[in-house]
């Protein structure tokens, strides 16, 4: 599978500059880093979650896990994990569990670690399980636009 359609045209209408690095296959964030060689905590790996007001795209780094106990007291939300039927059904051009973090580009609210904010690179899912997408912290942050940033996840 290539990168997502969706992605692709959300990175080209932006004008956003970015590298492709393609890497064995891999099931999780922190494989794709492994596989990719480079940091963990540069990967940026999605997490979706839903409540009774929708979806929510949770993003922080491949090697920090979430606490939804504390995503709970930021947001005043009682999100829980959409199942992979939903994550089907709603990125209908990637692999399920290969979600790039661009929630703008899927009409999906944003919310991401602080952690994740301070990395000087980010590598994230290209919408397959074999490529990453590259960009610079700065250029990562412009292209996620107007998201929420908030400490809610540990390190693994």
């Amino acid at each position: 599978m290539s990168m997502a359609e969706t992605l692709t045209k959300c990175l080209h209408a932006q004008d956003i500059p970015y590298d492709l690095l393609h890497h064995s296959h891999a099931s999780t964030s922190m494989e794709a880093a492994q596989a990719a060689h480079v940091p963990g905590d540069w990967v940026a790996k999605t997490v979706l979650l839903e409540d009774e007001d929708g979806y929510v795209m949770a993003v922080l780094p491949a090697t920090h896990r979430i606490d939804l106990g504390e995503l709970h007291r930021q947001t005043h939300r009682r999100l829980g994990l959409a199942t992979e039927a939903e994550l089907s059904s709603l990125f209908v051009d990637c692999e399920v569990g290969a979600v790039p973090p661009i929630g703008r580009a899927y009409g999906i609210d944003t919310i991401v670690d602080d952690s994740l904010a301070e990395q000087a690179e980010v590598y994230f899912d290209a919408g397959d399980h074999e490529q990453l997408v590259h960009v610079s912290g700065e250029v990562f942050g412009s292209l996620l636009g107007a998201v929420e940033y908030a400490s809610f996840s540990y390190h693994l």
